[in-house]
């Protein structure tokens, strides 16, 4: 025989699993924001490492064409 009781408790336990679905999702996205703004910032700074000694290595070689 079924126990027709059971039934009464799926349209909340679907509501719990939709609400963990959610979270799970929106947890996803922020950690994939953090990463690409953590991957920016690393991209960023090699990128005024490089300008900076570009800069330096162009500034000796004026200096000795000046001597």
């Amino acid at each position: 025989m079924i126990n027709w009781k059971v039934l009464d408790n799926v349209p909340v336990l679907l509501y719990i699993l939709a609400l963990k679905t959610l979270v799970l999702c929106l947890c996803f996205a922020g950690v994939k924001i953090y990463q690409s703004r953590k991957i920016e910032r690393a991209l960023k700074e090699e990128q005024d490492q490089r300008r900076r000694l570009a800069r330096r290595t162009q500034e000796l070689l004026n200096n000795l064409k000046e001597d």
